[in-house]
């Protein structure tokens, strides 16, 4: 049984939730992202069936998230590559790496995968950044604002959550 689409519905998180599907779709981009490219290697390393594999890699090519590319002719083999729209996707799977290593539920003695910077070595980290300075800002002073493209309901949700309490 498949979940009701987003379709409809003026919400960026509901529109990037749309695009992967779900959380295998979610799995198959982290390892295109680490540079996994063949479907034996996406097999591998999620695990999952290959009816689920194979409907998850159509579904990211239909939204456009990866491509398909042919790299043998006999027998006839492809690689999946991300979009510039998949490649996106990195800002996502760097907050989820950030606060899985923070919540750590495994009990791991170190995270599992640190991302560095290639020209100085350094490990990056997602931080909040002002727009306007650049100067860095806490969570805690962030705050929901309508944009241009709000909706009603959207502008309802951002009212009602920020109401005080009842």
């Amino acid at each position: 049984m498949r979940s009701k689409d987003f379709e409809g519905m003026v919400c960026p998180v509901a529109d990037v939730m749309g695009a992967i599907g779900d959380r295998w779709g979610a799995l198959v981009m982290r390892d295109l992202l680490l540079g996994l490219t063949r479907y034996d290697d996406l097999r591998r390393s999620t695990g999952v069936t290959n009816a689920t594999l194979s409907d998850r890699l159509k579904t990211l090519e239909r939204n456009g998230l990866i491509e398909r590319r042919r790299y043998q002719t006999r027998p006839e083999r492809f690689e999946y590559v991300p979009t510039q729209r998949g490649r996106e996707l990195r800002l996502l799977m760097q907050a989820m790496v950030q606060i899985g290593d923070k919540w750590n539920l495994n009990g791991l003695d170190g995270p599992p995968i640190r991302f560095l910077d290639t020209q100085s070595g350094h490990e990056v980290k997602l931080a909040f950044v002002d727009a306007e300075t650049g100067e860095l800002a806490s969570s805690l002073q962030l705050r929901p604002a309508p944009g241009s493209g709000a909706d009603a309901l959207m502008q309802w949700r951002l009212d009602r959550g920020t109401r005080p309490a009842e």
